[in-house]
């Protein structure tokens, strides 16, 4: 893939045509780790790279804001198992979440697959797991209209599991919202329905 790039002045007729930076960017990896970028298998790694990097980043959610009419307030909605992939901000190594979201309606219930939508939004980004999870809590509680909302992440992080110490190992993540951070009650029947 190749970038047009205009002079300063913005003169098209003084244009030049560059290669796409992560393209370039690749090769450059490729050579640093002592591979040859012109080897057959090699060939088109670059462009792939580049293309996998926009598509990761520029994930598009879709609609987020379906709702329907409640029929009680006093429920539990729980929507468990969401499987995310994300970055590590640290090494730019994947990390996978399976991700559970609880919340109480008050009022309207949100589209069931706003909850997978709402966890991919978030992870499709260089991310920390700690602050996905407050992020999807945050913006389940205002797509929904409700403060009680509840996110649990279990995540395998490559970034230990293939570096460092290179040991597999799960880490959990909690952000509980209005009810959830002080009914205990709450969170004990999330996690009878979760062990269920």
């Amino acid at each position: 893939m190749s970038v047009t790039k205009l002079d300063l002045n913005g003169d098209p007729s003084a244009s030049t045509t560059t290669e796409d930076p992560l393209v370039e960017l690749a090769r450059q990896l490729l050579v640093e780790i002592g591979e040859d970028p012109n080897r057959d298998g090699l060939l088109d790694t670059p462009a792939r790279f580049a293309r996998w990097w926009r598509e990761f980043i520029n994930y598009d959610p879709g609609s987020l804001g379906t709702l329907f009419e409640s029929i009680g307030t006093s429920q539990l909605v729980v929507v468990s198992d969401i499987q995310v992939w994300s970055l590590c901000e640290h090494h730019l190594l994947p990390f996978n979440c399976s991700v559970t979201i609880a919340y109480r309606p008050t009022g309207q219930l949100l589209g069931l697959s706003k909850f997978a939508r709402v966890a991919h939004q978030y992870a499709h980004k260089l991310q920390v797991q700690e602050r996905l999870v407050d992020q999807i809590a945050l913006e389940i509680s205002t797509l929904s209209g409700t403060p009680d909302v509840a996110v649990i992440a279990k995540g395998e992080h490559l970034c230990m599991s293939m570096r460092g110490i290179k040991a597999a190992a799960q880490m959990t993540s909690t952000a509980y919202r209005g009810e959830f951070s002080a009914d205990a009650e709450l969170r004990r029947e999330l996690f009878d329905l979760l062990r269920a």
